[in-house]
């Protein structure tokens, strides 16, 4: 199937440097909202505490929803609403788990908001997540290295299969893990330890000559900083959903990226009429055109929504 005409030459390397500065600001605004906001907006799975997720009959006052929940200790919790106005659906959060008990919680909730507003006030306590805070930065930490080792892992084994330099792939990926036992044993933090060891493999993979490899750990860094900083404008909540996602755009990126470097392998094998390397990127990724735009778009074909909108968990 084909969306894409054959033939079509799309002057993609022409237009580099306005890609380059479009990327440029959003990861520019995307650093200036995170130091502004502080971080990211880490979920109850990252930053410990407690979820709830309810939907009233009715919409009603956050004002009075907080005096409602009183009865439970949770009236110095943080309360959104969610969707429509009508919907009355309502996101609690606090960071407190002291005087909660959470095998009783969804009733102790339900029979608070229904003394407050009347019988038959709840619909439904769709969501309840509790993490405690050392959990959470466990849970953090583990989501941020699954990140990280994929894309370096992912590093040496393009090195291996284009550029056919397996030794030197091996040779970095001892290096790399000399580093990060070097962070270790000094007491790194997780995301000091994930900048060093990127940093240490961009400079491998430049004196190795590994160009393949170093290309692919830019891209998908740059396309995953892209993401975050969305999320870091918008202030969404960073959950263990979300870094599933991630790591399935990482999937997607790598996947276009490998078929455009086969394509760029290959011309470069036959290129008879000795033309450059921006022709021949800009000829292969117009070639690949049609099955990115395909394989990319499907992702967006079947949209996914909670019974009565109440979001939950997959």
């Amino acid at each position: 199937m084909q969306i894409i005409k054959p033939g079509i030459n799309v002057d993609f390397m022409g237009k580099r440097y306005i890609a380059f500065a479009v990327s440029a600001v959003l990861l520019l605004t995307g650093l200036v909202a995170y130091i502004i906001r502080g971080g990211l907006n880490y979920g109850v799975d990252f930053s410990g505490g407690l979820m709830v997720q309810i939907q009233l009959t009715g919409p009603k006052d956050i004002s009075d929803i907080r005096k409602a929940l009183e009865a439970v200790n949770l009236q110095e919790s943080t309360i959104q609403s969610l969707g429509k106005t009508d919907d009355a659906i309502y996101l609690i959060r606090t960071a407190k788990l002291e005087g909660i008990n959470s095998e009783t919680l969804n009733g102790d909730i339900t029979n608070a908001l229904e003394a407050y507003f009347g019988k038959d006030a709840v619909a439904e306590v769709g969501r309840l997540e509790m993490v405690g805070p050392k959990v959470g930065k466990d849970l953090r930490d583990k989501a941020l290295a699954a990140i990280f080792y994929s894309i370096l892992l992912i590093a040496v084994y393009i090195s291996g299969r284009f550029e056919q330099k397996w030794t030197m792939s091996i040779v970095m990926a001892v290096c790399f893990i000399v580093v990060v036992l070097i962070g270790l044993s000094l007491g790194a933090s997780m995301t000091w330890l994930i900048l060093i060891a990127f940093i240490t493999s961009l400079v491998f993979c430049w004196v190795l000559r590994l160009r393949y490899a170093m290309s692919a750990i830019l891209s998908l860094i740059h396309d995953t900083l892209i993401v975050l900083g969305a999320f870091a404008i918008t202030n969404k909540e960073i959950s263990l959903t979300v870094v599933a996602a991630i790591l399935t755009l990482i999937g997607y990126s790598l996947n276009d990226t490998i078929v455009t470097f086969d394509r760029i392998r290959e011309h470069l094998r036959s290129n008879s009429e000795k033309k450059s390397l921006a022709e021949i990127a800009n000829r292969s990724v117009n070639e690949t055109l049609s099955r990115t735009i395909l394989t990319s778009g499907t992702v967006f074909a079947y949209p996914v929504k909670g019974d009565n909108g109440i979001i939950k968990r997959i």
